[in-house]
């Protein structure tokens, strides 16, 4: 995916960005194949391969919520910085939290922060069972077996909050004995799947409500 074809793809998603948004993303890829070198952040480096995979993956999350109306959001086991790195440069008017257990990419969250120039976002070397706090959205991409993703995640999703699971294949793993246990304390609300543009791989988005 060129960034020509992520713009087009992310009008399907509606949201148009300005030249300081497309910026910040191209500096946050350079800033990521830069820490990269020195330590494992991402196996997937090639740009075209980052737009699709890391940067139109982190916004599919406006799929299932309106990101304009979000005043907080946590990213648990957030790893280089997605969604929330991303989320933030598109949404800014978001405050974020990014979770990570491993304080290497925690300094490098925060280094990218400071060179993006970003504002009301925060990188915190904790695991996410360990924290405290009430968002209005808290993410996951790539992190753990939903069902023990939920411990880590949903005591800090506020009352009207959600929690939302960025995930690829998952029949697997929410099986419907899997789905029965999740909805005994929490309430699945949505399963949004679909496919990302021009390679095809599949996605899922899980959203969860506490009860």
């Amino acid at each position: 995916m060129n960034k020509e074809e992520f713009e087009k793809e992310l009008k399907n998603l509606s949201i148009t960005l300005s030249a300081e948004q497309k910026e910040l993303l191209d500096h946050f890829y350079h800033i990521m194949l830069e820490w990269n070198s020195k330590m494992n952040l991402t196996r997937i480096t090639e740009e075209k391969e980052v737009y699709l995979k890391h940067f139109y993956d982190s916004l599919t999350v406006s799929k299932v919520v309106d990101l304009t109306k979000v005043k907080t959001l946590c990213d648990v086991g957030t790893g280089a910085g997605f969604p929330g790195i991303v989320l933030k440069i598109v949404f800014p008017n978001i405050k974020i939290t990014l979770i990570d257990s491993l304080q290497k990419r925690v300094n490098y969250l925060n280094e990218v922060i400071k060179e993006l120039g970003l504002k009301e976002i925060e990188a915190i070397h904790i695991r996410g069972e360990e924290y405290k706090g009430q968002f209005d959205v808290v993410t996951s991409r790539a992190v753990a077996n939903i069902e023990k993703l939920v411990g880590y995640t949903m005591h800090l999703v506020s009352k009207n909050g959600v929690f939302i699971a960025m995930k690829g294949n998952i029949e697997e793993e929410l099986t419907e004995n899997v789905k029965q246990k999740l909805n005994k304390k929490y309430s699945i609300v949505q399963i949004e799947s679909f496919h990302l543009p021009i390679e095809n791989s599949k996605r899922n988005l899980v959203v969860i409500k506490n009860k």
